[in-house]
């Protein structure tokens, strides 16, 4: 089978070598087209990373010669690959102008970052979750006036490690109306270099620029409805968050408190939904799809970053201490692995979504 082509925007940085990593022997999927900043054009891409390679695995030997293009000279990826992953750095406007071009120039774009998120008629995709949301994509095309090209977000990296199990309860009728989350999110997420050790060290960080208002938003965009060429949030739940650092590599955590409406589960109920939820990635066998995406842990002293973040090659959710709050209905732990399931390995399983879709065609 022919592999499609697939380039990665922002291929120098931690995200980006994620993608290469990840997408090394895909059965999909070839990384045949490499950008970054102009600092790292015209190198091969062994030599833009030179020194700072950050995986844990050799460059694949399929990368390693490829040329680094100038992420701001569009013209450059067409005929080098059929779409974009995009992990490119800057403000806002700057990402936005950036993934218009490719989407302009035909090149469907799978966006990591944030500037798109709340633009009405782009998705923030979570495979399991919100494929429907894919349909609006005719509507953006229709906007821009774009052809074959379109952009398709995924959401921040936090919100993997409860939105799953929240949609699974839902989906069988018991939908949280109210939710308190303090998430504690590991060191990868600030990339590289990150925090600096001496402000870690022996230390939680109770704050990270704008991470509480990502997540009292992105999960009613992802829950919402399409209507009238845009995306509506939903607006039967209302989520309160403090998101902290803490001195962890990989694995985002969360604790979740959350409280339902006339219709509430028994824990045993819940245990058994989260348990038994499958989606659309499972039922086509998506390369990247976790055959269970909720693992629920009966253990006191599960989930645990160290432990459980790898389970099902870090694509899965794994969840625990379930039980009752004095104070709302329930609370339960949550768990992702942030730089798989919350970065390139959740954009792979879009990409892999949107191509049985026929969206890559």
């Amino acid at each position: 089978m022919k592999k499609i082509q697939a380039g990665v925007l922002g291929a120098t940085g931690m995200v980006g070598q994620n993608y290469i990593r990840l997408l090394e022997n895909h059965p999909w999927f070839e990384v045949t087209y490499v950008a970054a900043s102009s600092q790292s054009a015209g190198k091969s891409y062994q030599d833009a990373v030179r020194g700072r390679w950050l995986m844990d695995s050799d460059i694949p030997e399929n990368v390693k010669t490829l040329i680094v293009n100038d992420a701001n000279m569009t013209e450059q990826a067409k005929g080098n690959c059929q779409f974009v992953f995009s992990a490119v750095d800057g403000d806002k406007e700057t990402i936005k102008k950036i993934e218009n071009s490719y989407a302009a120039a035909d090149i469907p774009v799978v966006s990591n970052n944030s500037a798109h998120r709340w633009t009405v008629d782009v998705p923030i995709l979570i495979p399991e979750i919100n494929p429907e949301h894919l349909d609006i994509i005719r509507d953006q095309q229709g906007h821009y006036g774009w052809n074959k090209g379109f952009i398709v977000v995924k959401p921040n990296c936090s919100i993997q490690s409860y939105m799953i199990p929240l949609y699974a309860l839902m989906k069988k009728g018991y939908a949280p109306t109210r939710i308190i989350v303090t998430t504690e999110q590991a060191l990868s997420g600030a990339g590289y270099p990150g925090v600096a050790s001496l402000d870690i060290l022996d230390n939680i960080i109770p704050y990270i620029t704008g991470e509480a208002e990502k997540t009292e938003k992105e999960p009613c965009k992802v829950f919402g409805k399409i209507s009238e060429g845009k995306i509506i949030p939903y607006d039967g739940l209302t989520i309160s968050a403090t998101c902290t650092r803490v001195n962890v590599q990989d694995g985002h955590t969360s604790i979740v408190n959350l409280e339902f409406g006339d219709k509430k589960p028994s824990l045993e109920e819940i245990i058994d939904i989260w348990t038994n939820f499958r989606a659309l990635p499972q039922e086509y066998e998506l390369p990247s799809a976790p055959v269970h995406p909720i693992l629920y842990r009966q253990e006191e002293n599960r989930p645990q970053p160290k432990k459980d973040r790898n389970m099902e090659k870090g694509m899965a959710v794994s969840v625990g201490r379930l039980r009752k709050c004095n104070v709302l209905d329930y609370k339960f732990v949550g768990l992702s692995h942030n730089t798989v399931r919350g970065a390139a390995g959740g954009g792979i399983l879009s990409a892999e979504l949107l191509n049985v879709l026929h969206y890559l065609e």
